[in-house]
């Protein structure tokens, strides 16, 4: 998720679209690249309490699949803390700064299904190792025309890692957040993008094949609300249109899924993949996973008070054979 102006729906989005993914379930990691961890406090942690985390990982003291807590059945975070403001000055000098995260993240990539990475508002070496990692890029994006300031120099930005460092990667699309269709200004940015979006199409450019989704994020309060209460939107209120929208997303994310999976067995019964492409099995691997209060909807606590309990040791959690 990424967009380098603040305020989007990055986190929220990433939030609650992997927690929908996991509740279908898929085995779902996220990963708070943002020093103010944002992605970590939604999610109930305490950033403070966070012993092993992306600043560790990225400085190499301590390996990827170690510092996973299990947050929710299904859905692991690779969380962030203040730490992680001093990661881009001591990164400035690494050879290969930018493929630190990718490389780290080798060891599991045939372990889960998906993995959500929230990017800071900046086009820094942290949202570089993100796009360096990643294969696929959405752009979480407020229909109305500040927004859109630094829209294209992103897409450029992306164009220019997939030329240089990451091949593989593209850009998906645009996910519209805080939409209201009843407003004219929302419908002629969605107009504008689409046009936009549709010019490129037969380029050579990483987001030749993007698109807006299909679906939009409607203005809601409750997706405010839920982060002071280290809630997902489904915990927190599941009947809300805030929860019936990410459903959606994930929904995409799942049909986009099959789609490549046809695909693949397509391929694959033409001949075109050798036996040598084929993942190795996975192996249990050992996950500390997070207490956390159970949830009190009546009468909430702001969620640094308390603060939930330390990861426990390194508690081992059997995860499926894909």
């Amino acid at each position: 998720m990424l967009n380098q102006k603040g305020g989007v729906g990055k986190t929220t989005t990433v939030v609650n679209t992997g927690a929908a993914l996991a509740a279908a379930g898929r085995r779902v990691i996220v990963i708070d690249l943002d020093p103010q961890a944002h992605l970590t406090i939604h999610l109930g942690v305490e950033p403070q309490a966070v012993q092993a985390g992306v600043y560790e990982v990225l400085s190499g003291s301590a390996d990827f699949m170690q510092c996973l807590m299990l947050v929710r059945p299904n859905l692991w975070l690779l969380a962030a803390n203040i730490n992680l403001v001093g990661a881009e000055t001591e990164l400035v000098n690494v050879v290969g700064r930018e493929i630190i995260l990718r490389e780290a993240m080798q060891t599991c990539q045939d372990q889960f299904d998906f993995c959500l990475i929230d990017c800071p508002p900046s086009l820094s070496v942290l949202s570089l190792n993100a796009l360096a990692a990643a294969q696929e890029v959405l752009i979480p994006l407020q229909p109305h025309f500040l927004a859109l300031q630094g829209f294209g120099k992103l897409l450029q930005t992306v164009d220019l890692v997939n030329k240089r460092i990451n091949r593989n990667l593209k850009v998906t699309g645009v996910l519209l957040c805080m939409n209201d269709t009843r407003a004219s200004l929302s419908n002629e940015v969605r107009a504008d993008i689409e046009q936009f979006l549709t010019s490129a199409r037969g380029t050579n450019s990483a987001w030749s094949e993007a698109q807006i989704l299909p679906t939009f994020i409607r203005r809601n309060i409750k997706l405010a609300e839920a982060p002071s209460y280290g809630k997902t939107i489904f915990e927190y209120d599941p009947d809300c249109n805030g929860a019936e929208d990410y459903a959606n997303v994930a929904k995409f994310f799942l049909e986009v899924e099959d789609k490549s999976k046809e695909t693949s067995s397509v391929r694959q019964a033409a001949g075109s993949a050798s036996p040598e492409s084929t993942p190795p099995a996975a192996t249990p691997i050992e996950i500390r996973e997070v207490n956390r209060p159970a949830p009190q909807r009546d009468t909430p606590a702001p969620v640094t008070e308390p603060s939930p309990a330390q990861p426990q040791g390194n508690a081992p959690v059997s995860t499926p054979q894909p």
